[in-house]
Parts: structure tokens; C-alpha cells; sequence
């Protein structure tokens, strides 16, 4: 593949039983690659879908109120001494990590920018157009090939420098699905899709190299989950001719559920896992999704809930202690900061809490982290050079960390605004639109949101508008009435024009308030968007 899709095209050989529900790109969706997904598909996805019904089954105990603790079964597991496979030395001195989404310019740029790793997604920072995922195949095939380069608007250059940062590929999580493509008559997992053709594609370059395959695992709410992927990962090493263990995963932490297996998750990936990562916007997410339906557990406005607070800096400590203990990676979290520019207070104030978010990740143990914008690397290297001398900081074991089953669930004090409850609204609208546009990553109010900080936003205006009593700290009831005043009036607050997905802000505003109004709080945005997009 030498440069990205410049058109798109039935191809004209599929596997039996493979149907494309629009055209394609031959480069990418070659017999061979779509045969490989489709044996993914049938080996594995009906065990996909029965674990994502166990999902909403746990939901409704969570509704019934019941809350998520440590399993009773593997009690043994989590006592034993036992340690996951050695880390592959391209991984092991991950201090800063750059993500991003699949976009062409964004690879190069990511690829150089200094990181130690760049995690390429096509996950929560990218849209889902069969465009997007297809360039977005056919760029990483180019990156990984070294062939790289992209010319701007302007008639910039842009080509790849000598030692570029390792490659990590997030693919989306078990419960997206890939409509384009059905295999025996139903869409296939978007998560088996993604990674199915990355690795066909390139696990024999990168396996030649010592670079991988890696991957980054999202959104994973159990061990039996993270078994799965162990399983479809060793049967892709054998159909790929890899030696067994050679697909290297990182595993975000990124729901409550998940907390509570960290053991049994590194367990059931042993021969392959080199990390957990604290995916802490995913984690208030998921935090205010597992209680919608109980009144103790709502949350402040999104900008009080730091990793200050006492359930997060729990979950981040344990998450320290269990890694460690087991030779494996525990990686920080993302710094969404943007730099502010035409206001150097702003900016400053912006950069110093950047720094000390990396400080206090360095000082508790973490191995790196992660940044989404390149002008926050010097902050976050300067960091963890300070605090972390070597490569990692396995030897930094936490035994004085001590979690108990309420030291996660205990919901931190704090108010709500209304410039607040007005940002959760503005937020919403913009990144729906810019999503539904084409655009998985977008600045607002100098954050990079993704899907997962727009969730935040989403679940916390469904808290608040369905549990009774809530009000302002100005004194306002919290109530439809409210809500439909602050979405009315977002056409004021907001741009005229020059916004990402400007044409979709009208759409974005009716999903919004479904949403909001709703009887059940969604699952993920994403899915009911999915629908909608081209």
C-alpha cells in the first residue's frame, strides 16, 4: 500500500459468505485479509455476543443495587505468586505515550514527535466512516512499510525521521460493531475487523523488526472478556505463522467492572500482556453507568472529579500495586490539555496542571503516560525523567497500598454549576456533530475530547436529570425544564460557523435530548450514532 485510498471500490474477489454493504478498497479488503476476519468472525463472535449479554445482565443487578467487588472464585488466583511473560525490550521504557487517530498527517507527525510510543485508534478518537477505517488501514500499512508521507493544502512535506516512536494499535472494543462488512448474513465485530486486517497486513514486517504486533485492548469489563482476546490473538499467531506470545497487548482499565479483575485479567493474558493502563475518562464514565440507577453515587460536575479524589486515586494506587506484583507495566492516564494560545496566563495555568497531574503519576509509580496533544511532552517527559531515572519503576512494588471494595465506589463531594451543566451540554452537541461529521477528536474549550470525555458529559446530564431533588449550587432544580433552556439556548453560546460538523449541530441537538430524556441511560453514544453515519 503506498499511499492512502484515493477511491473507493467493490473489490472484486470476496471469500464465500463475505458481503461488502458498500464499495471498498482492494489494497485493504484483499481476498486474503477478508477470509482471515471472516474465520475470526466464525470462530469467535458468538462468544462476543454471549459476553456482552453477560454485560447487560450484570448491568441490571447493578440497577437492582447491587455494586461490583471482587470475585469470591478467584480469590486463590489473586493470592498466588505468579508473573506474566517478559516484556519485549522495544517496550520497555514507555515514559510518555502520544494517541491519536488514524489520520495520515497525525501518524507522521505522532510517529516523530519524541514519545516513546504512539497508539494509533480506532477507537475513541476516530469516527467510524468506512472511509476513515479503510485510510486508516492503508496509512498504518504504509507506516509500518516506512513509506509514509503526506503533502499538505500548503505544500508541506511530510515524511517519517529515523527512530520513530513504537507503534501501539487500539482497535475498537467488543461492543462496536462493523456494518460494511457481514459475513454469513450479520455484521461483523468491529474489534475482530480492526485488528483482524492490521495484523494480517503487518504482523510479518513488525514480527521481522522486533516491533510487535501490539496492541492496546479497550473497554474490557472482565477476564472472560480479556480470555477472549487471548484466544482470538494465539489462533491469529498460528493461522499468521507468529511464534505463540508475539501479539503483545496493553490493557486499559477503563471500567469498573474491570477494576475488580485486574489479577484475573493479567492472568488470562499472561503469555502476551505487558501492561494495564488507567483510562480514567472512560473510568468516570463507566463509574456513573454501573450506578444510573442509585442516588449515592452521583457525581459532581466533570471538572471537580480529578484523580485527587479519593475513589480514582485508589484505583490508580491498586492499579500500581497489582501490576507491579506481577512484572507487568501500570501505565498513567491522559492529559486532554491542549496548549492555549494568545493567552500565556491561561495557557500557564493549563500547563501547571498538566505538570502536576505527571508529577503525582511519576511519584505514585506509574511506568508513563499518556498526552494528546506533542506540546505537553516536554512536561510529561520532564516528569517522569525526574521521578523515574531508569527505564520503568517495576521494583516499586506499592505494598502499602491497601484498597478495600468501598474505597472504589465511594462517590467524592462537590457541586454543580451552571457554567458546568451548560458545558456538559455544549460539549455534547459539538462532539456529536464534529462524530457524526467524520471527526472522532476535536477541541473544545482547549481540551482534546474524544468519545470518551463527550460520554462523561452525556451520562452526568442523565444523572443529574433522573434522580430527584438535585439542584445548582445557585439553588436552580436540576430538571427538564432546565435542561431544555440550556439546550435552547446553546445556539447563542455556540459559534456561528468554523465549527467541526457545523451542518450537524441540528442533528446532534435531537440525539442529545433523546438521550437525555430517555427512561435508561444509553450504553454508548456511539452506538446509536453508529447508525447515522454515511
Amino acid at each position: 500500500m503506498s499511499a492512502a485510498i484515493d477511491a473507493l471500490a467493490l473489490p472484486h474477489d470476496l471469500p464465500d459468505g463475505v458481503d461488502l454493504v458498500a464499495p471498498g478498497d482492494a489494497r485493504v479488503l484483499t481476498h486474503g485479509a477478508l477470509a482471515f476476519v471472516a474465520d475470526l468472525h466464525r470462530r469467535f463472535d458468538a462468544r462476543r455476543l454471549d459476553l456482552l449479554a453477560a454485560r447487560r445482565a450484570r448491568q441490571a443487578r447493578f440497577d437492582a443495587g447491587d455494586a461490583p467487588d471482587f470475585l469470591a472464585e478467584t480469590a486463590a488466583l489473586r493470592a498466588a505468586d505468579w508473573r506474566v511473560a517478559q516484556i519485549p525490550g522495544a517496550l520497555w521504557d514507555r515514559r510518555v505515550e502520544i494517541t491519536g487517530p488514524v489520520d495520515r498527517k497525525m501518524i507522521i507527525n505522532a510517529l516523530n514527535s519524541g514519545a516513546r510510543v504512539f497508539m494509533a485508534d480506532f477507537e475513541d478518537s476516530t469516527s467510524p466512516t468506512w472511509r476513515n477505517l479503510l485510510d486508516g488501514q492503508a496509512n498504518l500499512a504504509d507506516a509500518v512499510a516506512g513509506t509514509i508521507t503526506f503533502r499538505s493544502l500548503d505544500g508541506r512535506d511530510y515524511r517519517l525521521r529515523p527512530d520513530p516512536a513504537v507503534l501501539i494499535v487500539r482497535p475498537r472494543g467488543w461492543h462496536l460493531p462493523e456494518k460494511h462488512v457481514r459475513i454469513d448474513g450479520v455484521p461483523t465485530s468491529g474489534a475482530l475487523f480492526d485488528a483482524g486486517l492490521y495484523l494480517f497486513h503487518n504482523a510479518a514486517a513488525l514480527h521481522a523488526r522486533d516491533r510487535g504486533p501490539y496492541l492496546y485492548l479497550p473497554k474490557l469489563e472482565s477476564h472472560r472478556e480479556a480470555a477472549l482476546w487471548d484466544e482470538v490473538l494465539a489462533h491469529a499467531e498460528h493461522a499468521l505463522d507468529l511464534p505463540v506470545g508475539t501479539i503483545k497487548v496493553t490493557v486499559l482499565i477503563e471500567t469498573l467492572p474491570a477494576v475488580f479483575e485486574m489479577d484475573e485479567i493479567l492472568h488470562a493474558l499472561r503469555t502476551r500482556v505487558v501492561g494495564l493502563n488507567c483510562g480514567r475518562w472512560d473510568y468516570i464514565f463507566s463509574y456513573i453507568k454501573t450506578f444510573r440507577a442509585q442516588r449515592t453515587h452521583v457525581l459532581p460536575e466533570r471538572g471537580q472529579v480529578g484523580m485527587g479524589a479519593a475513589f480514582l486515586k485508589a484505583y490508580s494506587e491498586l492499579l500500581i500495586r497489582t501490576c507491579h506484583r506481577r512484572g507487568a507495566f501500570a501505565m498513567g492516564g491522559m492529559a486532554a490539555q491542549i496548549p492555549i494560545s494568545g493567552d500565556a496566563a491561561a495557557n500557564e495555568a493549563a500547563m501547571a496542571r498538566v505538570r502536576a497531574d505527571k508529577q503525582r503519576e511519576a511519584g505514585a509509580g506509574h511506568d508513563g503516560t499518556w498526552i494528546a496533544h506533542p506540546g505537553l511532552l516536554p512536561i510529561a517527559l520532564e516528569a517522569f525523567d525526574a521521578a523515574m531515572p531508569g527505564s520503568n519503576q517495576l521494583e516499586r512494588l506499592r505494598e502499602d497500598v491497601v484498597v478495600a471494595r468501598d474505597d472504589l465506589l465511594l462517590a467524592p463531594p462537590g457541586t454543580i454549576t451552571r457554567a458546568g451543566f451548560e458545558a456538559n451540554v455544549d460539549v455534547c452537541l459539538r462532539y456529536l456533530a464534529a462524530w457524526l461529521d467524520g471527526l472522532g477528536c476535536v477541541p473544545i474549550h482547549h481540551l482534546m475530547e474524544d468519545a470518551a470525555t463527550a460520554e462523561i458529559s452525556r451520562a452526568q446530564l442523565w444523572q443529574w436529570l433522573h434522580h430527584e431533588g438535585l439542584r445548582l449550587d445557585d439553588g436552580t432544580p436540576i430538571d427538564l425544564a432546565l435542561f431544555e433552556h440550556v439546550l435552547t439556548g446553546a445556539a447563542a453560546r455556540l459559534p456561528a460557523s468554523g465549527l467541526p460538523g457545523q451542518d450537524r449541530l441540528a442533528e446532534a441537538t435531537a440525539m442529545l435530548d433523546a438521550f437525555t430524556r430517555a427512561d435508561e441511560l444509553a450504553d454508548f453514544l456511539t452506538l446509536a450514532a453508529y447508525e447515522r453515519l454515511a
